[in-house]
């Protein structure tokens, strides 16, 4: 079997698989957040916090659970690290840098996991299971509540109360996140990853020096790093390693953990909105924009120039010969698409090409399908923009399910998609005009660049993943992507629930001839070019200096 039919039939795999989980998953969590019950052991969550579940709350009240909740985990995580020192089960390892603490400690907190340490290295037992892992669980229930209340607003009416924030953030991770991490890890184990907490083990002489292997808890990290888009690796290698990615199979199921929930949730809006059909117009622009992007990705990595490509069957620099170049193209696409951030290759020894797509995909702002939680609300503020600009063209006023669209919600949607491209090309151009961070580029000209501007574009967007090549742990890059990151993810958060409460307190708009069907093609056709046209527009001229330049030029 060659390598092309390999990666497709791969490819093919996926998708039944997401097909057989969409329906039953998206409509459970839909379930989930319209349910009224509570269980016994989020009775007792609630008790311990002192919240009651079945207060209805506000846009601004439902901000300032998000906001207390992230500004705690901050704190904690940052503590956890600063004193792994004299913590059981730290392994020998010292307490974490003031700076690089503070970086880690926002960036799993604001579901980014961006790593600028060693995870064999750095970091003991007790900091990735009670202090990175337990977050990889609650920012992306965060995520998921913040995109429900969204959905709220849409389908209900004369009134600003969106749900209950603490009430979502335990659901999603009690009845959603938790027992799918749980199966996900079991099959991992099954597939070869590790799960035990041993120490640090001598194996053997490796160029000159001794070779050590860390043992952990890395199946059940593993699983709720893929599942809740996170991405922050037990190990350096990430998933590229074998501990955290046995096999062909398990690098398969792990960009499907990826996947299913962002997809789903289409279905969970549909149902909450009172029409599938509407989710299925949301699916149809992320499955569009997906398949678009990774039949692109395996088409650049795949053609290949020069005798040693040839020879070697594709373009296997930077890459585990045993996902091969397909499998490694489909999980480096899945994983920019969406704000996980993992990586089974390095993207920096993707061709020029390759190396660019990754970059647009997280500048589109990770909608198709996104992150969890973070891709539909992204995608329905994009919704909102493309019946805007139809509004014009038919000069009548913009309608999104039976909510006007008027200047309140377009200001809002506006300052949305303005504030991420804002935080990358401001913090690249200062990165790249001081003379300071310039020294951590490994490569010069258009690759130096690009590595500067994927670090902003994951950071700002909450992805995570790294190019390869850049020395991000500088109290330089430490500072300024954690606040890119911290602006990446609550700025829009502020616009997503302030539009939220707007559209809650209006009342149904009846549907009239006259009204833009947006359950339709043609609907789901102008919604994609919408959002590639801003983003084109936004981004061309950075990513002409990077990616577009090595590519033309190889």
């Amino acid at each position: 079997m060659g390598p092309v039919l390999a990666g497709v039939l791969q490819l093919l795999a996926l998708i039944g698989a997401l097909a057989l989980a969409y329906i039953p998953l998206g409509t459970y969590m839909a379930r989930v957040y319209s349910s009224d019950k509570h269980w016994r052991v989020e009775k007792w969550i609630y008790k311990g916090i002192g919240a009651n579940p079945d207060t209805e709350m506000r846009w601004p009240a439902y901000l300032r659970g998000v906001l207390a909740f992230s500004v705690a985990g901050v704190l904690f995580l940052y503590l956890l690290q600063r004193l792994q020192g004299v913590l059981p089960g730290s392994l020998g390892f010292s307490a974490i840098d003031p700076d690089q603490a503070f970086n880690t400690a926002v960036s799993f907190v604001t579901n980014t996991n961006w790593q600028s340490y060693y995870g064999e290295q750095a970091m003991g037992h007790v900091v990735q299971t009670a202090g990175l892992a337990v977050q990889n669980f609650v920012s992306a229930a965060v995520g998921i509540a913040v995109a429900v209340a969204l959905v709220r607003g849409f389908a209900r009416s004369r009134t600003g109360e969106l749900g209950n924030f603490w009430s979502d953030l335990v659901r999603g991770t009690v009845r959603i996140l938790v027992p799918l991490a749980a199966l996900a890890a079991v099959v991992l184990v099954a597939c070869g990853a590790i799960q035990n907490f041993s120490g640090i083990h001598e194996v053997g002489q490796f160029m000159g020096g001794q070779q050590q292997w860390k043992g952990g808890a890395v199946a059940s990290q593993e699983a709720i790093k893929e599942l809740g888009t996170n991405g922050g690796g037990y190990f350096n290698a990430n998933s590229a390693h074998p501990f955290e990615n046995p096999t062909p199979f398990s690098n398969l199921f792990e960009i499907f953990l990826i996947l299913v929930i962002p997809f789903a949730l289409t279905r969970t809006f549909g149902l909450m909105v009172g029409s599938v059909k509407q989710g299925y117009a949301i699916l149809a622009t992320m499955v569009t924009i997906w398949l678009g992007f990774t039949a692109l990705m395996m088409w650049t990595e795949f053609a290949h120039h020069g005798p040693a490509f040839d020879l070697a069957g594709g373009a296997y620099e930077g890459k585990e010969v045993r996902f091969g170049v397909g499998g490694s193209s489909i999980f480096a696409t899945a994983t920019t698409l969406t704000s996980t951030g993992a990586v089974d290759s390095f993207h920096s020894s993707f061709t020029g090409l390759g190396g660019g797509i990754t970059m647009l995909g997280m500048m589109l702002g990770e909608i198709a399908p996104g992150g969890t939680g973070s891709g539909l609300y992204g995608m329905l503020i994009m919704a909102v923009i493309a019946v805007f600009i139809a509004g014009l063209m038919v000069g009548r006023t913009p309608e999104y399910l039976g909510k006007k669209i008027g200047s309140r919600e377009i200001k809002l949607a506006a300052c949305y998609i303005l504030i991420t491209p804002a935080l990358v090309l401001i913090f690249t151009a200062a990165a790249m005009a001081l003379p300071t961070p310039g020294n951590s580029m490994t490569n010069s000209g258009a690759h130096g660049f690009s590595e500067i501007l994927y670090a902003y574009t994951s950071a700002s967007n909450n992805n995570g993943s790294a190019f390869a090549g850049l020395n991000a742990d500088t109290q330089w890059f430490n500072s300024t992507l954690g606040l890119a990151m911290l602006f990446g993810r609550f700025l829009p958060m502020v616009f997503v629930l302030a539009l939220a409460g707007s559209l809650a307190e209006q009342k149904p708009v009846p549907e009239t001839a006259g009204t833009l069907r947006t359950d339709k093609p043609l609907y789901a056709g102008l919604l994609v070019g919408t959002i590639i046209i801003i983003t084109g527009l936004t981004y061309f001229p950075a990513l002409a200096l990077g990616p577009l330049a090595e590519g033309l030029a190889s």
